[in-house]
Formats: structure tokens, sequence, C-alpha cells
């Protein structure tokens, strides 16, 4: 059994930064592709980052150049890094795995950016 536990998230003031992270953990024989999704208030559920198992990074176009993703293969860990956070960054944050071949998504975990 696979299981993804996300830590990190909360509540902050626009402008300021939080960090994410996730871990992979129980029977895995190979991790694909990591990533952050989020779902905002209008229930739309949309990419934040990807991460192939090559490395080849992927951003949502409204987080690119704030936010920066990072993997570590050994550990099967994903970190989501935030900065200048904004409002509209408010939402649960999922992370995903690609994990022998099937997806896995995490609990979920709260961000609140207030003004």
């Amino acid at each position: 059994q696979v299981h993804l536990v996300e830590s990190g998230g909360g509540s902050v003031q626009a402008g300021e930064s939080l960090t994410l992270s996730c871990a992979a953990s129980g029977s895995i024989f190979a991790v694909l592709g990591m990533g952050w999704y989020r779902r905002v208030p209008e229930n739309q559920r949309e990419l934040v980052a990807h991460v192939t198992e090559s490395g080849r990074i992927s951003y949502g176009d409204s987080v690119r150049g704030r936010f920066t993703v990072s993997r570590d293969n050994a550990q099967n860990t994903i970190t989501l890094q935030m900065t200048k956070l904004l409002p509209e960054d408010t939402g649960v944050y999922y992370c995903t795995a690609t994990i022998d071949l099937r997806d896995y998504w995490g609990q979920g975990t709260q961000v609140t950016v207030s003004a």
C-alpha cells in the first residue's frame, strides 16, 4: 500500500512564503512523475508544478516565477517553495505521484493567503 503524506501549509499574509512537502511511502518499485495541484475556491483543480522522473519541471502559468518545486528521488519526496504569495493562491494543495503506473493523491493541505 502506498501513501502520500503532505506537510506544511497554513495561513499567511500576501507577500509571505510557505513551503509544502510530500513524502511517498509504502510498497514502491518506481516513482514516475510527482507534482502539486490545487483546488481553488471556485472549485477548479489546477496544476501548480510537476516533475518527471527525469527531472523535467513544468509550472502552472499563475505560479511560474514565484514557486519552485524540487524532488528527491532517493527519498521519494517533493517540495514546493512558494514565495510572494497572493490571495488567489488560497486553496487546498494536493500532492500527486505516479507510482508503479498508478496515480496516488495526498489528503490535501490548506493554504490561505490574506490580503
